[in-house]
Formats: C-alpha cells, structure tokens, sequence
C-alpha cells in the first residue's frame, strides 16, 4: 500500500529573493533576477553577467567558522533547509528521527572552493591545497550538514543528474516516503556556479546568452530571439511527510505531490532529443503515476531554458502529451527572470509549481519580445495569469538525458 506524500515546508534562496515570500512576490511581478557579476572581476570573459543572489548573509543561519568551512553552495542548502524545516515544524521536534532523512541534489557542487583549491596548486604548491576541499567541494555534503544540523538519521544522500539533480532528489525522497521506507524527507537543491572557470565553460560551448548589454532581458524562454540560458545561483528545500505523520504532528500542509516520473534520452550529450521524446516519457510517467487526466493540469512549469534547441523540443513535448488541451495551460517558465539555476533549478520550480496552484496565480514568462512560431503555447507572456489550477506539473531535463517530471496540487 502506497502512502499519500503531503508538502509542510518550503524554502528557498534565489536571485529574486532570499526567502519564499520574497521570491514569489518578485516572480509575480516580472522582476529580474539578472545583471552584471558582482562577485568576481568578469572584464576577461565574453559573458559578463549571471542571476546572483543578493545581500544574502550567511551569518543568519551559521556561524563565522562553519562559513569559513562551508562552499556557497552548502551555505544556500542550509539557509533553505533552516526555512522549510522552521515552517514544517521540524526544528523544535522530530518525532521520527529515524526516519526523516534528507536528500539534495547538486549539478555542480562546491565549484568555487574546487577553482581556488586548483589555483593555489598550481601557484604555490600542494601545501597550500586547503584540508577542508573535499568535505567543502562534494555534492553529497549538503545532504550530510543538514542531517548533521537537525540530527536527521533517515535515508541520506544526493543525487547529481546535472540539471534534473534536485527534481530527481524531491522524486527519489517522495518514492522513500509513499514506499514506507521513510516517514519524512527534507529534499531539494543548491548550486553555486558562477565562478570564472563555470561562465568560461559554458560561454564557450554556446549554452549562455551574450547579452551584456542588456542582462535584465537576457533570458527569453520561447522567444524568437532567444540565444541561450543566464547562469543562476541558489537553493531550495522542501519538507516532504507522509500524510498521516503530517496531521499527527499537527503540521500545517501546503500541498500534496501526486507523481513522478523520469527517463532518459539515450540521445545525446547536450541537445535534447528530437521532438522532445524524453521529456514526452517523462511527462506522461508522471501523469500516470498519479492517475491524473491531463485535462487536470492547468500549469506546466517548462524546462524552458532560452536555447534555440531546448525550447522547441519541450514545446512539442508538451502538444504531443496533451493534445488539444495543451492549448488551454498554461506552459510558462519562471528562468525568464531567475536564471538557470542548474542542479537547484528543479526543486525552485517545484516550489513556484506548488505556489501557483496554492495561489491561484502563475508567474509570467517575461522578456516576450517577438514570439517564436515554434513555441506558440501560452506561457504568459509579460503577465501573471490569475487562474485556478487543479494540478500543476514542473519539468527537468540535464545534460547526458535526464528528464524529470513531478505533479503536485494544492492541499484538499
């Protein structure tokens, strides 16, 4: 007997907002989370801007040394995990501890600390290599800190899927709980990528916009100008509870996840394969999953990147899955003013999935100059979109073929 997956936390840390209603307030209002790099010197690089987050201290959740110790990107999962698990209740009692774990998903990991640590071995010698860079600079480490902080000795790991990292870890988590394997799950995701050598890498491989000039519209998810993707930092955390744990505790309940589903491409490295047909599995793994009519879904939140390739592909993903219905959603993406947080990008999407059908409202899709043909869907262009949704759905899609979908509704 599967066990019903409720939802009694959120967090997040983005480049719109340093906590939930901060990043939702500026997602419904079209804000941009874009501009040029503050945190390094960029003058060398051909892309000169990313999605960082703002005035965000890490001294509200940790101390001075666990800062010194601790990558940006455990930093963000730490912050985000303090949020969901303050607002589920969590932090002033674990009935189970056993069985509440924790699995958070990074694309990329600690890149920051693993490009200084590689400088100062090249430069002045072996000596200098800091004790503390692997514990700092692997994946798996946000996972362990935040079990370590609230003494979460339930199913613990990461999952690194590239892109599809933290949908993979919020739809790993959800099959512990609903399976009996696990009574609660802090899951989601961080990254912290915008370092010198991650912009060089991805500017060269063509995937980033060049729009120095003008960062704030950079990011064009189904635009017919659309050039490519803005690099994005961040976290987001859920909090994930069997439903009968959940009221047990007299936890308040946000929402309830009702499917999963993934594949793979089998494809190609990078590009997407044709007509989105992995994505098209993943969808439709997910609706059946949860036994959802698609004339349910009223929000698709897209993948939507702002690649040439991508977009196209995710849109007649979308078509094939829902048919005519596909015309009545909305199918938008939310990268339009955050960016493209990697490995985190799934479980923020998640969360903004989860927010609209609590809401009753969808973000726009902004930057909508000059609509593509190709991608001639509703994403609500420029404009958030009052509406009730019954289910809203959030896609994934990595580098190497990961595809994740993940449905979930407001609670009833």
């Amino acid at each position: 007997m599967t066990r019903r997956v409720v939802v009694t936390g959120l967090g997040l840390v983005t480049p719109v907002g340093n906590d939930v209603d901060s990043t939702w307030s500026a997602l419904l209002a079209g804000t941009p989370g874009a501009a040029p790099i503050r945190k390094f010197d960029p003058a060398q690089l051909s892309v000169r801007f990313a999605c960082e987050v703002k005035e965000f201290d890490p001294l509200q959740y940790i101390d001075k040394k666990e800062a010194r110790r601790y990558d940006l990107f455990a930093q963000f999962a730490i912050a985000a995990a303090h949020q969901a698990v303050t607002q589920a209740g969590l932090d002033r009692n674990v009935p189970s501890a056993d069985r509440t774990g924790v699995v958070i998903g990074s694309g990329i990991g600690g890149m920051q600390t693993y490009e200084d640590n590689c400088r100062a071995f090249i430069t002045q010698g072996p000596d200098r290599v800091s004790p503390f860079f692997v514990p700092m600079f692997i994946p798996d480490i946000a996972a362990g800190l935040v079990s370590i902080r609230y003494g979460l000795k339930g199913p613990n790991f990461a999952t690194v899927s590239a892109c599809a990292s933290s949908a993979h870890a919020i739809g790993e988590s959800f099959n512990l709980i609903r399976h009996g394997l696990a009574d609660a799950m802090v899951t989601g995701g961080a990254e912290a990528s915008i370092t010198g050598l991650t912009v060089a890498a991805f500017s060269n491989m063509k995937a980033l916009s060049s729009r120095n000039d003008s960062p704030e519209t950079a990011s064009r998810p189904f635009d017919r100008d659309r050039d490519g993707f803005v690099l994005a930092d961040g976290g987001a955390i859920v909090v994930l509870e069997n439903l009968e744990h959940a009221e047990a505790r007299g936890a308040r309940i946000l929402g309830e996840v009702l499917g999963y589903g993934a594949s793979g491409d089998a494809y190609h490295i990078t590009s997407p394969a044709e007509h989105g047909e992995g994505a098209q599995r993943a969808m439709r793994a997910c609706l059946a999953d949860g036994g959802i009519d698609p004339s349910r879904v009223g929000y698709v939140n897209a993948h939507g990147t702002s690649t040439p390739q991508g977009d196209v592909a995710e849109t007649e993903a979308v078509k094939a899955v829902f048919g005519e219905h596909a015309r009545k959603l909305v199918f938008g993406s939310t990268k339009s003013m955050t960016g493209h947080l990697l490995g985190a990008a799934g479980a923020l999407e998640f969360a903004v999935s989860l927010l609209a059908a609590t809401c009753g409202t969808i973000p726009p899709t902004t930057n909508q100059f000059n609509p593509d043909p190709a991608c001639d869907l509703n994403c609500a262009p420029n404009h958030k979109v009052e509406r009730r949704v019954d289910v809203a759905i959030s896609n994934s899609f990595g580098f190497g073929g990961h595809n994740v979908t993940l449905a979930v509704r407001s609670w009833e």
